[in-house]
């Protein structure tokens, strides 16, 4: 018999990129830069999935294939932006404006940060960064429309602080659901981690 949990999970939207409330950029001296991951790079991405959802019960994308992850990334209006600290990967926020029954909407599919990096303003730099440039993803894909909504969803399993910190950067809840989902272990950053 599987046990389940009660999760709560918020759906936030920006409909403008004047409701984009930026964050304090970090000070030079901290080492912190955000750069977008230019080629797609499954053994990447799945590395930044994998270590930065270890304790937040991200399982959806464990089992993809190498040519899963290939077909994902390899959309036009897919990217990934990833925050380093002094060169040392940090965390990441994975846009897709690439669907066609949704033109001109980007979602925010993945955000987060790696264990040791939060708590230290990153995250609000980075989510900042990646909120700018889902509203200019049109420039960098041709044929692409102009962006004229950006949402995300976050659950009650994710990050204490990731809700506050999309409220802060001006995206709004449009829509609340809570129901029971399978009660998984967290897991880890690797297998037996």
């Amino acid at each position: 018999m599987s046990t389940t949990v009660t999760v709560t999970t918020w759906y936030l939207e920006q409909n403008a990129p004047g409701e984009l409330t930026p964050a304090r950029v970090p000070e030079e001296t901290a080492g912190v830069s955000v750069a977008r991951a230019e080629v797609p790079s499954p053994e990447f991405n799945r590395f930044l999935y994998a270590s930065v959802g270890a304790d937040t019960t991200w399982v959806d994308r464990l089992p993809w294939t190498y040519a899963q992850w290939e077909h994902f990334l390899g959309r036009p209006g897919v990217e990934t932006w990833v925050a380093y600290e002094r060169g040392t990967p940090a965390g990441f926020i994975e846009l897709d404006g690439a669907s066609e029954a949704a033109q001109g909407v980007v979602e925010i599919s993945y955000f987060g940060l790696l264990p040791a990096f939060r708590g230290r303003g990153i995250g609000g730099h980075l989510l900042s960064v990646g909120l700018a440039r889902a509203w200019d993803l049109a420039r960098r894909w041709e044929g692409r429309p102009a962006t004229s909504r950006v949402w995300l969803h976050t659950c009650s399993r994710d990050g204490r602080h990731a809700r506050a910190n999309y409220e802060r950067r001006g995206l709004r809840v449009y829509r609340t659901e809570t129901g029971d989902e399978p009660d998984v272990p967290s897991p880890g950053p690797w297998p037996g981690a």
